[in-house]
């Protein structure tokens, strides 16, 4: 992952702007961008689609997100910050 990447994740999570968790995804009222691990289980993986469509956000899958935000076998993260989440597509380039 992109070190940009990975430090705008940072600051999200330390500005409070940051959901971890598929479960704690069903909570959240509104999100910009939901970052996902391609290693999450199938089922994980369908949960996550669901609340993407719920959510109407972009839907971006990043190889070692748990160890990003670190929480180690975190396979999911709700960016809730606009500004944050229009920088992490434009890195990747969405």
């Amino acid at each position: 992952m992109q070190v940009k990447i990975a430090s705008y994740l940072g600051l999200a999570r330390r500005a409070g702007k940051l959901t971890l968790g598929v479960n704690a995804l069903g909570t959240v009222k509104k999100c910009f961008l939901i970052a996902a691990d391609p290693a999450a289980s199938e089922n994980s993986k369908k949960e996550i689609e669901k609340q993407q469509r719920r959510l109407k956000c972009p839907l971006v899958f990043l190889d070692g997100l748990g160890e990003t935000v670190g929480k180690a076998g975190c396979m999911v993260a709700a960016v809730r910050e606009e500004h944050l989440a229009a920088a992490i597509l434009k890195e990747i380039g969405e």
